[in-house]
């Protein structure tokens, strides 16, 4: 993780806290346009519907998972948490809000998000089975270690996605197989998101 202490120990100019993200967001939309090099149609139309995305999950999701309520706020020491994202990302705009209600639980918890295709050498540290998956979340403590990292999905959304990988060609069309993913992150609400935080928090905290 030499790159990422690199960063860290730099200026991080470009770190956004969540609600910067968001207004990043608002204002490529404004502009009819995306993050990264890629300004294709579809990514812009990806990062209009993220946006309501993020929205909806704002005003209608909740961190309510007894367990991971109890492991959040009971952190007492300085953390920081390093997530690496993209706009036109249908992943990023499910989960990135959700890690943004369970640090805004703790104010020992720092939040910072950061474009993955300007930190590309970062995010090759921090791999998912050989991709450059995002949203990624590297949580370290006041020492700069990583205590943990989780992304890009949630575990049953990922084997959804690694099936759909191993499909023999020619696969169903991609994007009617990303639809498939969105429609299992609504009638999940944001459950498995929580459980597996719960999880990884809890162990950190011992």
């Amino acid at each position: 993780m030499r790159n990422l202490l690199a960063y860290l120990n730099g200026s991080q100019e470009d770190a956004m806290t969540f609600a910067e993200y968001l207004d990043f967001t608002r204002q490529l939309v404004a502009e009819k346009r995306t993050s990264g090099p890629n300004q294709s149609e579809l990514l812009v139309n990806f990062t209009k519907l993220n946006l309501r995305r993020m929205d909806r999950i704002l005003k209608t999701l909740a961190i309510n998972h007894e367990g991971l309520i109890e492991a959040i706020e009971s952190i007492s020491a300085q953390k920081r948490w390093m997530v690496l994202s993209e706009p036109w990302c249908g992943d990023a705009a499910q989960n990135v809000p959700l890690i943004h209600m369970l640090a805004e639980r703790n104010p020992n918890i720092d939040l910072k998000i950061i474009l993955r295709d300007e930190h590309l050498d970062i995010m090759d540290e921090f791999l998912t089975n050989g991709g450059r998956g995002i949203p990624k979340l590297m949580a370290l403590n006041d020492k700069n270690e990583v205590e943990f990292t989780w992304g890009p999905r949630p575990a049953q959304a990922q084997q959804m996605v690694e099936e759909y990988k191993a499909l023999a060609e020619p696969k169903p069309e991609y994007l009617k197989f990303a639809e498939k993913v969105q429609k299992w992150y609504a009638v999940d609400k944001g459950k498995m998101f929580q459980e597996e935080f719960a999880a990884l928090i809890s162990e950190v905290a011992r």
